[in-house]
């Protein structure tokens, strides 16, 4: 089970906030949190992953797809606070040199 948190902030970015398992029953709930957040224009997007326990390959296309949907509109996603098993993921397939993970929201807001 997952719970998603969504947060506006000063500078009319999205912050998601997703708790749990990141894997085939979430992964279409964060791609619509962030395709919500690129049509409504509160860009970027930056995914706080500190809470996720799990996350398999379908998570992992959620992000991707989260990427090309927020670049179309010449913005960016960011992922904040992953946690080991996340890094891990990201590693492995390399995903972590085009999704760049920032240790915390703020780092990842404040990213040029």
């Amino acid at each position: 089970m997952i719970t998603f948190g969504t947060t506006l902030t000063d500078g009319a970015a999205t912050v998601i906030e997703a708790t749990g398992r990141l894997d085939m029953v979430a992964a279409p709930q964060l791609k619509a949190l962030i395709q919500a957040a690129v049509t409504k224009g509160e860009i970027p997007v930056v995914i706080d992953l500190s809470g996720i326990t799990f996350m398999d390959s379908t998570g992992l296309a959620a992000l991707i797809s989260g990427l090309r949907v927020t670049r179309q509109v010449g913005s960016d996603l960011r992922i904040a606070g992953a946690t080991s098993q996340v890094l891990s993921v990201l590693r492995m397939t390399g995903i972590d040199r085009v999704i760049q993970p920032y240790a915390n929201i703020d780092e990842a807001l404040h990213a040029a």
